[in-house]
């Protein structure tokens, strides 16, 4: 309550008038984070709710949680597995000695993420007037999460900046932007900066950190199973690695038991389309399935599923409501085109064996058209209903 009494006695200085009216939106961003706002509508027809964009931002972070703290886990953990692959009197630390040194290689890309994030954020709102939008509190949590651990924060920084310059506030904000703006960071970084988000130096994280971990020799490996995969290397990897997530990857999408936490509590609440999350495995298991048969590649369909980003980017990225399908049935044409894409694209490009990313991006692309031929459909045969019945 002090702190609530606090910000209405300095509430003054930022309105109209106040000595700091120029940081009006800043204070007004603060104040809608900490506290639910009391002001309502007294006019027109109104339908109140007990959800808002800011509790369902919320609520995705809480979802995301069991694959970032998995995920840190998993950073330490690959570099113990590296160290004892190169020396074998190693001694394996403790499982909080292993998450700590993973804790801290991971923080400085989340606080990278959210200062350069939010900090757009905050100067668009008061350069614009307006209030500052909540979409950036899982942006900037999903960034880290779908990076190599050893990306530089310096390429996280700008690709943060570009995305949420050019993804999101030249379409209008939060609710405006028509492709994932966490996917559109990553494919610049892979754009641009190839080296540092593939290949199978980029994803151990090498250094000793405030005394935890091993410090690794430089041109230390450690591909990808996707990536061993695309250049006929065996993989070294049981279903169970894969399906527990304890495997090179990216810092968040490698446990399928993490994910499906997560995505249990979405459908629970209600944040997330069962629709969409259902129709992107159901597409890309079918389509693995067939270039399983036919030789196409060598991984079961079901592994398809487990590796790489597959169950994050069907849990997290496509069923965002700002760029999916909306329509009921749009829900499942846009699922099954995804899951479709992503493995069409894993077998048949050997230089990306990670597909997930363009598959998401080209159908946020295409999502309104989806939702377009939907409605037209309905109409039509609501149109043809009519007619025969005034014959």
């Amino acid at each position: 309550m002090s702190l609530k009494k606090y910000l209405n006695r300095i509430k003054p200085c930022f309105e109209e008038g106040g000595k700091l009216h120029a940081f009006e939106s800043v204070y007004d961003g603060f104040e809608a984070f900490l506290y639910v706002p009391n002001t309502t509508s007294t006019s027109g027809t109104n339908i109140h709710d007990s959800i808002d964009s800011k509790r369902i931002m919320i609520l995705v972070v809480i979802a995301l949680m069991p694959a970032l703290l998995f995920g840190m886990y998993n950073v330490g953990y690959q570099n113990y597995m590296l160290a004892a692959s190169r020396f074998a009197d190693l001694v394996r630390p403790g499982f909080w000695a292993l998450f700590g040194y993973g804790f801290l290689a991971v923080l400085p890309k989340i606080i990278v993420s959210y200062i350069v994030g939010l900090g757009i954020e905050f100067a668009w709102a008061q350069w614009k007037h307006e209030e500052i939008q909540e979409g950036y509190l899982v942006t900037g949590i999903l960034l880290p999460m779908i990076l190599p651990v050893s990306c530089p924060l310096w390429i996280l920084a700008v690709a943060a900046a570009f995305a949420v310059i050019f993804a999101k506030e030249i379409f209008g904000g939060t609710g405006m932007n028509i492709f994932n703006v966490a996917l559109v960071a990553r494919a610049f970084m892979f754009f641009s900066y190839p080296s540092k988000m593939s290949g199978a130096s980029v994803w151990v994280a090498t250094d000793k950190i405030c005394g935890l971990g091993f410090s690794l020799p430089d041109g230390i490996t450690a591909a990808t199973p996707l990536g061993q995969i695309s250049q006929d290397i065996h993989v070294p990897y049981s279903l169970w690695d894969m399906f527990n997530g304890l495997i090179p990857g990216s810092i968040g999408e490698t446990s399928v038991i993490a994910i499906a936490i997560g995505a249990f509590f979405l459908l629970l609440t209600g944040i997330a389309s069962w629709k969409t999350m259902l129709s992107v495995f159901v597409g890309g298991g079918i389509t693995a399935a067939f270039f399983y048969a036919t030789g196409s590649t060598p991984i079961p369909w079901y592994e398809q599923l487990c590796l790489g980003g597959f169950a994050f980017g069907a849990v997290f990225m496509a069923t965002d409501p700002v760029t999916s399908a909306r329509t009921e049935t749009g829900k499942y044409i846009y699922g099954l085109l995804i899951g479709f894409l992503a493995v069409v694209i894993r077998v048949k490009n050997p230089g990306y064996a990670e597909g997930m990313m363009l598959a998401i991006l080209v159908m946020n692309m295409f999502a309104p058209l989806i939702d377009h031929c939907v409605v037209q459909s309905n109409i039509s045969r609501r149109m043809k209903r009519v007619t025969s019945k005034n014959k």
